[in-house]
């Protein structure tokens, strides 16, 4: 009896240890089967996809995050049109831009791999790669010669000046000070690239069978964008800026067609406005591109022209299109073009024929920011029609699909070892009406994990940059972030958002912010009219042009529990005067110069209604970013705090405007914006 009542006491005692375990074990996989801030660090992306020649595979950069390095790198993968893949590079390295030789006999490419960004060749007979080339600076715009001989690429080259002051009586071995930067041309500095050096990009050809690279170009202009080889490679076309006036008139960029033999230079077009993206045809005969007719407004559809090789006969392709076009490809018998284009918050592919007829392929291309849901993505086609293009897809980022006349194949999955356990938002795509006019606006919802339609949520309106950007329907991980904590998420495409036609996206020229705002209080208000909202747990934010609705937002109502504005504008005044792009804001965003116009920008700026604030506003903002200076957020801070109300500014080092840049950097804002809005739950008051 004894024996039997102490084997049931150490029962009872293993149980009571075994149950909180278990509790405790229970509690930990749930946590787990939503996606977590460190998560971030196993996202994979496919981009920059390249048919092989003989269309039975293609060359991918599969993106990873590097969590030792906290950078995003990438290496070159192969996946067959069965689906099955084969890396071609790896290790800790950024690859990219690869493209094929004319015969498919060898690939070239950039990376960093052997110590800086150099130009690197892949056999497929052996599988090797090398490095061809011993650069100085960064290639890029690799294009392959006809014959296969050469490679063309443009490269940022130096031109050393003297500094006007040379200060005398320094002793040998003194430690001084660091001279002052002199600094007397238009554009000194560039976001993500800091205080740029002088010199200009040039154009390049190097052999590839390896050896010296010989400089083509000498203008005091940068030569950049593709470059197209005349189908006798004697000639390459290419778009650069090189009037008088370029600083006035910064979009002013025309086609040139370069003699190599000679380095004569020919312009092709002669207009006010943009021409750029030269791709001449097979046969040789026939150059298409892209620009416009430049009217100063803030935002302009890019379309896609056609004209005789010799520079006779221009045609104007897409005149009823209200779309912009982008990535343009020949058809391989020359008769017609494929053409990307986001409409409605999708990536669209495009066929037209040089008679007019288009027709639409695919309306699926997306999914390359993983960060926010940004519209975009990549595509290649064969010689035969075939397409491969990145994939968006609400619960994955951007995988690659084949799709031909007869079938539609995803080709990858390279997220499904993380995702495929987890439970992630479901994404619903919503319209509704503007209060202001007729407008539908568009718009996405993100409902949290195990979402109950009975309960009352907390709601992040989430806003989009730009201005002239659409959001789509695709993974984010920021949006998902936020959704796996319990906040229904919603995030849409108010007035001056692209993909909408030209009128949808000119109503903010010269009014911005106005009545975007209407449109975003309008999205608040219907999905609060469906009943599962908790309307005093709103909350707001937004990055870069988001940021400024988002000060505007707590300038104009009180609605909201708390909001975090991210990298904004907050006074436009000082943002023409200290952003790194001021030529071009000032000229397309007003109507003229600050001091001409004080009224205006000061009428559109949050600062303006600084004094209607209560809302606790948190500001973010990278440091080193030079297209919305932390500037902005500095006055803002110190404006709320003269001001009485509750803010604080999180400032990201050496982060510049593309904070996600770096993956830590993606999970801190997150947190950060998590952090602020858990600390203003309006029954922690």
């Amino acid at each position: 009896m004894k024996t039997i009542m102490t084997t049931a006491l150490a029962l009872v005692a293993s149980a009571l240890v075994y149950a909180p375990a278990q509790a405790a074990n229970s509690e930990a996989q749930s946590k787990q089967q939503l996606l977590q801030l460190e998560d971030v660090f196993q996202l994979e992306y496919a981009s920059n996809p390249a048919i092989h020649p003989s269309g039975d595979y293609t060359v991918f950069v599969r993106n990873f995050m590097n969590i030792m390095a906290d950078r995003k790198q990438g290496n070159l993968w192969r996946v067959n049109n069965k689906g099955e893949l084969r890396p071609l590079t790896g290790g800790d390295a950024q690859d990219h831009s690869p493209t094929w030789s004319p015969d498919g006999k060898q690939l070239a490419f950039v990376s960093n791999r052997s110590g800086s960004n150099q130009i690197h060749l892949y056999w497929t007979d052996t599988r090797e790669h090398a490095p061809i080339t011993r650069l100085t600076s960064s290639p890029s715009n690799l294009s392959w010669s006809p014959d296969g001989k050469w490679l063309a690429f443009t490269m940022f080259t130096p031109q050393h000046k003297a500094a006007p002051v040379s200060l005398p009586g320094k002793p040998q071995g003194a430690n001084w000070a660091e001279p002052p930067r002199y600094i007397d041309k238009d554009n000194y500095r560039a976001d993500g690239a800091g205080y740029t050096p002088d010199g200009y990009s040039q154009i390049y050809v190097v052999p590839t069978t390896g050896g010296s690279p010989r400089q083509l170009t000498f203008g005091d202009y940068n030569h950049g964008g593709a470059l197209a080889w005349s189908a006798d490679a004697k000639q390459l076309i290419f778009s650069a800026n090189s009037h008088a006036d370029a600083f006035e008139q910064p979009n002013n960029s025309e086609l040139y067609q370069l003699t190599l033999a000679t380095g004569d230079i020919q312009q092709l077009t002669d207009r006010q406005g943009p021409d750029h993206s030269p791709v001449i045809s097979p046969d040789g005969k026939k150059l298409a591109w892209l620009g416009y007719d430049d009217t100063y407004k803030s935002y302009q559809l890019t379309h896609l022209y056609v004209m005789d090789l010799s520079g006779q006969s221009p045609k104007l392709l897409t005149q009823d299109f209200d779309y912009s076009v982008g990535q343009v490809k020949w058809a391989d018998d020359s008769r017609g073009l494929y053409f990307a284009y986001d409409r409605e918050g999708k990536g669209h592919i495009a066929y037209q024929n040089l008679n007019g007829k288009r027709r639409v392929l695919s309306d699926s291309m997306g999914g390359l920011s993983y960060s926010r849901p940004y519209s975009g993505g990549q595509f290649d086609v064969s010689s035969s029609g075939d397409l491969v293009y990145t994939l968006a897809s609400a619960n994955r980022p951007a995988d690659l699909v084949l799709q031909t006349s007869k079938i539609t194949r995803k080709l990858t999955a390279l997220n499904d070892d993380l995702l495929n356990h987890k439970t992630l938002a479901r994404i619903e795509e919503i319209w509704y009406d503007s209060s202001v006019d007729d407008n539908k606006i568009q718009g996405w919802i993100a409902y949290p994990p195990n979402f109950d339609p009975t309960k009352k949520y907390p709601l992040i309106l989430e806003i989009h940059g730009g201005p002239h950007t659409a959001y789509a329907g695709s993974f984010a991980a920021e949006i998902q972030l936020m959704a796996a904590q319990g906040y229904v998420v919603l995030y849409t495409n108010p007035r001056g958002s692209t993909s909408y036609g030209e009128k949808f996206a000119q109503e903010i020229h010269h009014n911005y912010p106005s009545h975007d705002y209407n449109d975003l209080m309008d999205g608040v208000d219907a999905l609060i009219s469906k009943g599962f909202i908790d309307e005093q747990r709103l909350y707001v934010t937004g990055g870069s042009g988001g940021g400024v609705l988002t000060a505007w937002i707590v300038g104009h109502t009180d609605r909201f529990a708390a909001a975090v504005v991210a990298k904004p504008v907050i006074n436009w005044y000082s943002f023409v005067l200290t952003a790194d792009m001021y030529n071009y804001f000032s000229k397309y965003w007003f109507p003229g110069k600050p001091w001409e116009h004080q009224e205006h920008y000061m009428k559109y700026s949050p600062i303006s209604y600084v004094g209607n604030v209560t809302t606790p506003t948190m500001l973010l903002t990278g440091e080193a970013d030079h297209r919305t200076p932390i500037s902005e957020s500095e006055q803002y801070y110190q404006a709320l705090k003269l001001a009485g109300v509750e803010t604080a500014m999180v400032r990201v080092p050496d982060a510049p405007h593309g904070i996600y840049a770096r993956p830590s950097n993606l999970m801190a804002k997150v947190a950060y914006i998590l952090h602020w809005f858990e600390q203003h739950q309006p029954s922690a008051n």
